[in-house]
């Protein structure tokens, strides 16, 4: 489908409550909220930098019905939430659900005919003819490039938002589009490529994109992978894109049969691949490794020896289960390592850089496929089988060797911190770092700043918001002079 830009504001939706329930993915932390709203002139504790005006907007999980079986916490629908600043340091706050065609099958009907990764079931088909097999929730990150604002998930086609967060409509680059796009595109800094991929539970199981700066999908290579993952990141540098293949196997046979369709298969092995960007995807050097499992990768860069080098959050095995598997043992989680890959002798040599359990890698995307100094992943206060709780901020000094952390406080928890770089500095840390924190004590949500250059200062600048923040996803910063 090739959207159209719809000018006219959708009107707001409210959803029922959801039965009360002990889902460790549908309360506390993770309980959807069951309205939208549009909040202006909010209050603002300390002052937000001259420098930051644009909108901060974060994807999540919210599901409008109650789910019809099985729940993870990957199936909700999309919702964005949306921080905007203007020039004149005042905050306003919006969140819309994404209106999925599958989400308008089931307000149609009153309930949710959509199952998820837990527990899979194929609506009637009607529900498929207008919605699809299964729904595309985009509810995992939100990107703008090329003058679009898509809101992603990694087993469909994006779906264009306007900045306002009304759905467009499900995008497919004008037709170029064949599968599935990933929520974890990168940009190249130097060329304003956008670079992607897409899985498919069918060949070709992997497929390798670039799109152009102004917003045309120019190139599409198959990548001989040979089985069907669950690929949820990948990495790039001038020259590469670089794939983890990793045992999480996607089985579609076992998903239409009501089974588990994710499941983690170590004895199958691992490899990375280092694919050329200009070449046609047979060239790619495959390099075995001992199984691990990473779901984020903080970048990628080529080192003066020739090296490929990335940094991603690496766990002994996948740190979360789908339908029937047991839950992994709450030991398993993903800890900061590096990757040394040397093409010439095929070899791959990793180490581990920190000793504190986390994930939410990021960085100052201008150094994206650069070798970067800084970056941060988010701090775990716990990690178990009933969810993760991120209470904080890790940012690393890779050229001295030293991290400092912020913690927001032993009640609240927070999501991934994005860099917001400020336009009047020119240092890779000259910035700030942008998060939703809540306190699980109160149930209420702040928009919160920090100074990147000092992150142990503690923040410039606190937004009150007028409602509790949900635990989502992934989200970027859309300044609005670029």
């Amino acid at each position: 489908m090739t959207s159209t830009r719809n000018q006219t504001p959708t009107q707001r939706w409210t959803a029922d409550a959801l039965p009360p329930t002990g889902h460790p993915y549908l309360s506390g932390q993770y309980a959807p909220v069951r309205d939208e709203r549009n909040d202006t002139r909010l209050d603002v504790i300390g002052e937000l930098p001259e420098g930051l005006v644009g909108a901060y907007m974060r994807n999540g999980g919210n599901p409008f019905f109650t789910p019809p079986g099985g729940y993870h916490v990957f199936d909700g629908d999309g919702m964005v939430h949306g921080i905007y600043l203007d020039d004149d340091g005042t905050a306003s706050y919006s969140n819309r659900w994404v209106r999925s065609r599958g989400l308008e099958v089931e307000r149609e009907r009153g309930r949710a005919v959509y199952g998820g990764l837990s527990e899979f079931s194929l609506p009637d088909d009607d529900a498929i003819s207008r919605g699809g097999m299964y729904k595309n929730t985009a509810n995992t990150n939100i990107v703008s490039h090329a003058g679009r604002y898509l809101a992603l998930m990694e087993g469909a086609h994006p779906t264009e938002m306007t900045r306002e967060l009304d759905t467009v409509g499900e995008f497919d680059f004008g037709g170029r589009l064949e599968g599935s796009m990933t929520a974890h595109p990168r940009v190249d800094p130097d060329t304003g490529q956008m670079l992607f991929f897409g899985y498919s539970p069918f060949p070709p199981y992997l497929r390798y994109h670039e799109v152009s700066a102004e917003g045309e999908l120019t190139r599409s290579v198959d990548v001989p992978i040979g089985r069907s993952l669950m690929i949820h990141d990948f990495a790039i540098t001038p020259n590469y894109a670089v794939f983890f293949d990793l045992p999480s196997i996607f089985d579609a046979k076992a998903l239409m049969n009501g089974g588990t369709a994710i499941s983690w298969r170590p004895e199958l092995g691992a490899r990375i691949g280092v694919m050329p960007r200009s070449g046609d995807g047979s060239d790619t050097t495959w390099i075995d490794v001992d199984p691990f499992y990473v779901f984020h990768f903080m970048n990628a860069w080529e080192d003066p020896n020739g090296r490929v080098v990335v940094d991603g959050c690496r766990a002994e095995a996948m740190p979360t289960a789908f339908g029937d598997d047991p839950l992994p043992d709450a030991s398993v989680r993903p800890y900061l390592w590096r990757w040394e890959i040397d093409l010439a002798t095929g070899t791959a040599k990793d180490r581990q850089l920190d000793d504190r359990p986390g994930d939410f890698p990021r960085i100052n995307d201008s150094m994206t496929g650069r070798a970067n100094r800084f970056g941060t992943q988010g701090h775990t206060r716990d990690w178990s089988d009933d969810g993760v709780e991120f209470d904080g901020v890790i940012q690393f000094d890779h050229g001295s060797g030293s991290s400092d952390e912020y913690l927001y406080g032993p009640t609240k928890v927070c999501g991934e911190a994005v860099f917001a770089a400020d336009p009047a500095g020119d240092g890779e840390r000259d910035g700030w770092l942008l998060n939703f924190v809540t306190d699980l004590e109160d149930d209420s949500s702040e928009f919160v700043v920090l100074d990147a250059r000092d992150i142990t200062a503690g923040p410039v600048a606190r937004v009150p918001l007028p409602r509790r923040i949900p635990f989502g996803f992934h989200g970027n910063w859309m300044p609005d002079a670029v």
